[in-house]
């Protein structure tokens, strides 16, 4: 076989009836659709029937690495999971760092997808030689730590640990927030695939392979990638952690905004990992605080201050890097109570577990962190739960008595901490929680529904699309809504596409803060050029840290070529990413979903706008922007839908 950076297979497991078989791949199927995200999109579209129930036995998941995995290439050790959201009724996708990527590949495959439900919790196993689903009996039940280290001791060889992944007991229990785990706690938390894992009774994923991943031209690889280290390693001193919430304040003054480089962000990433936006981000308004109804009047700097970023790297054992990764923003913390480590909780993790809840605690999401990650549950969606939770309270919607004798007041770090390990078990007004907003309503009744900030089903994350409406569109237009990875008006501007991609526009330097507001064509092609390169990004297995510091100095494009001896332009690659998004669009139509009703509740627009904090008086036309970014992928500006001669065109394996 010609080197060419990917495996040319991919694997089909049928739970149901207990077989495996391989399928072996064109060329052209790797041309047009890449590998990762845009090899799932060809392989669900056509394989999930259309109203399949993503509970059920057709829904199919999917677990991908990314097309430049193991290359050689940097910033590019992530893996997908995929399927018919639960949550959300359509396209589900998480993606995960970590070390288990490669192992799929060096199992001899670019992805395997399971479909049918076992009669029995079972696991894969492969290695070299053996590829079966043996028996999960014994670590059902068991959180995702326990499975690993469970697993990984029975089914190690001559001292080799294989790669997990696996389910907690929130994905058993089929929580639609659930998420899948590898690692010891690194997350594919979103779109509630835990719980497709978990209905189908698939507890983990054990892979041992070894074959090698041979790309067309290493050399080239290896000096594009020495490049690349020479930008991540540039490390200037930098400001300590409390001195980052008065820089926000300083952005929050300024009646300008000057684009943002990813290499400001970069340094902070280096230094501290995630948490460095812990106060930044809500001083200058992109932290939504209180359910979405607070600001820095609630949550000020004094408040903030317990989960400043020097109180992560304090309690930082060691930093760790994800595969391929030269940056290394992780780490193992130690802290004290029934957990001595966790991996150092995430931005988002602290954000909603914290501010959002108005939380103060830092030790008790130190706890919330590992007995999350442990249960397999969604941060951002468990703290979505807990703070409308919190506002029903307060507004009378859901008594003491209902939430079981909690003091579900605002802040209550005891009540949080309860409440969590009550969804976790389903257990009493944790089980009205434990499905995310969305089921809450349900269970709670109309009056709840004022309280709930969803996008498309889905818990949207702690980036407040009022202070970068881009987020407002991402949020409302993506096939997967909600989603903070996949685009806003920053993301544009740290891409810095405009220097290898012809014919679109560059951003300005500076512009007053009020104008990113008036120009719904603009952010319209700005956002649908970001949706194309975030594609591209998940297609190969890439880091959104990594592509921040921007398409010149991280080169997805050159490394492409380079892995499999295509010769295809910037240009050309953004084509096929657009024809990927398109058929992810068309999976949800497929589906029954209606684009145009999809849409972040108005709380989130600023719909009433702020009359205080750093968004005050802003909020966004969003209706606007989500028909001319439609427009721009060539569907209908009404609807969001694409033309079926559109769809069938690019659903058409081997063409060029």
């Amino acid at each position: 076989m010609k080197n060419k950076g990917y495996m040319g297979k991919i694997l089909h497991v049928d739970l149901a009836a207990n077989e495996i078989r391989e399928e072996v791949l064109p060329d052209s199927v790797y041309k047009k659709y890449l590998g990762g995200m845009g090899l799932a999109a060809y392989v669900l579209y056509e394989k999930i029937p259309a109203g399949a129930d993503p509970l059920g036995p057709d829904n199919i998941l999917g677990f991908l690495p990314g097309l430049l995995t193991g290359t050689g290439s940097f910033f590019t050790g992530r893996w997908m999971v995929v399927g018919k959201s639960p949550l959300t009724g359509g396209w589900g996708d998480a993606n995960c760092g970590g070390t288990f990527s490669p192992a799929i590949k060096r199992c001899g495959y670019d992805g395997i997808f399971f479909s049918g439900i076992s009669e029995k919790p079972v696991y894969l196993y492969m290695d070299d030689h053996v590829r079966e689903l043996r028996d999960a009996s014994d670590v059902w039940g068991m959180d995702a730590v326990e499975t690993e280290e469970y697993l990984g001791k029975k089914d190690g060889n001559k001292g080799k640990q294989p790669k997990v992944a696996c389910i907690g007991p929130a994905g058993e229990s089929i929580s639609l927030i659930s998420g899948i785990s590898t690692d010891k706690g690194r997350m594919a938390a979103r779109s509630g695939l835990g719980a497709v894992m978990g209905a189908k009774r698939l507890k983990a994923l054990v892979l041992a392979g070894s074959k090698r991943i041979v790309p067309h031209d290493r050399e080239e690889i290896k000096k594009i990638s020495q490049t690349c280290n020479k930008w991540v390693q540039f490390q200037p001193p930098f400001v300590s952690g409390p001195m980052t919430a008065f820089v926000g304040a300083l952005l929050r003054f300024l009646p300008t905004v000057m684009a943002m480089d990813g290499m400001l962000y970069k340094i902070m990433l280096k230094k501290w990992g995630t948490v460095a936006m812990n106060q930044m981000s809500p001083e200058m308004g992109d932290s939504p605080l209180k359910n979405w109804k607070g600001s820095i009047k609630d949550w000020g700097i004094r408040k903030s201050y317990a989960s400043n970023p020097d109180v992560f790297i304090d309690c930082e054992k060691v930093k760790y890097h994800c595969y391929a990764c030269p940056l290394g923003c992780g780490g193992i913390c130690t802290t004290e109570g029934k957990y001595s480590e966790t991996h150092k909780p995430e931005y988002e993790t602290v954000l909603s577990l914290g501010g959002f809840c108005m939380n103060e605690d830092v030790e008790a999401i130190f706890y919330l962190n590992e007995v999350l990650n442990r249960a397999g549950m969604d941060t951002i969606s468990a703290g979505h739960a807990i703070a409308f939770a919190m506002e029903c309270y307060e507004h009378g919607v859901i008594t003491r008595e209902d939430a079981d004798g909690l003091d579900l007041t605002w802040g209550n770090s005891e009540a949080i901490v309860e409440l969590v390990e009550k969804m976790v078990r389903r257990e009493g007004f944790g089980h009205v929680l434990a499905d995310g907003v969305k089921q809450a309503v349900e269970r709670i009744g109309k009056k709840a529904e004022p309280y709930a900030v969803l996008a498309g089903g889905q818990e949207p994350a702690m980036h407040d699309s009022r202070n970068d409406p881009g987020f407002a569109l991402h949020y409302s237009v993506e096939p997967t809504p909600g989603r903070h990875t996949l685009g806003s008006l920053l993301y544009y501007e740290m891409f810095q596409l405009w220097k290898v991609v012809k014919g679109i526009p560059k951003a300005p330097a500076m512009y007053w803060k009020g104008s990113k507001y008036n120009d719904p064509d603009k952010l319209a092609e700005f956002g649908a050029t970001t949706s194309k390169y975030m594609t591209i990004v998940n297609s190969v297995g890439g880091c959104l840290f990594g592509a921040f510091l921007g398409a010149k100095r991280i080169r997805f494009f050159d490394w492409m070529n380079a892995a499999t001896g295509w010769e295809f332009t910037p240009n050309q690659y953004m084509d096929k990413a657009a024809d990927i998004h398109t058929l992810k669009q068309a999976f949800n139509v497929k589906h029954g979903l209606e684009p145009n009703k999809i849409k972040i509740s108005e709380r989130a627009l600023g719909r009433p706008a702020q009359t205080e904090g750093a968004n005050k008086g802003r909020s966004v036309e969003i209706e606007a922007m989500m028909s001319r970014y439609w427009e721009q992928f060539g569907w209908d500006g009404e609807t969001g839908k694409p033309s079926s001669e559109h769809v069938e065109r690019i659903a058409a394996a081997g063409g060029k």
